[in-house]
């Protein structure tokens, strides 16, 4: 972790203001840091068939793979809901594959901030150890 708190929560805030969210209103940033302390961005990006809108936790880890990110270590989310913000169950079950029991930070624009890990949130996960 090269990186200061605060740098990744801006670094998702800024990420925010690119989401694609038209039918929610909804916007989410992600910034995900590697061990390198480089750090992935991604937002939220609605379709009309919800089914396939994305949301920015994932958008930030894939990013991450693609540019040849190694071992992720912690990820910011953020939004501008009054109540802190956690991950949908399909982002915490990426969360846990690619980031494995990594610091999360759930952050909102108002400068609300919470530190929990994967695991807190997705306390017995699915993973290839089952396979």
């Amino acid at each position: 972790m090269l990186n200061s708190v605060e740098t990744l929560v801006q670094t998702a805030v800024a990420a925010r203001e690119r989401a694609r969210a038209p039918f929610s209103h909804f916007k989410v940033g992600a910034a995900v840091e590697d061990e390198d302390g480089h750090i992935y961005t991604g937002c939220n990006i609605e379709n009309a068939t919800y089914g396939l809108t994305m949301c920015a936790e994932r958008v930030a880890v894939f990013k991450a793979i693609l540019d040849g990110a190694n071992r992720l270590t912690r990820i910011a989310v953020v939004t501008a809901a009054k109540e802190l913000t956690p991950p949908c169950g399909a982002c915490r079950q990426i969360l846990w594959e690619f980031c494995g029991d990594a610091e999360l930070i759930l952050a909102s624009v108002d400068g609300l901030r919470e530190t929990v890990t994967v695991k807190q949130l997705f306390p017995r996960p699915f993973d290839a150890t089952f396979l």
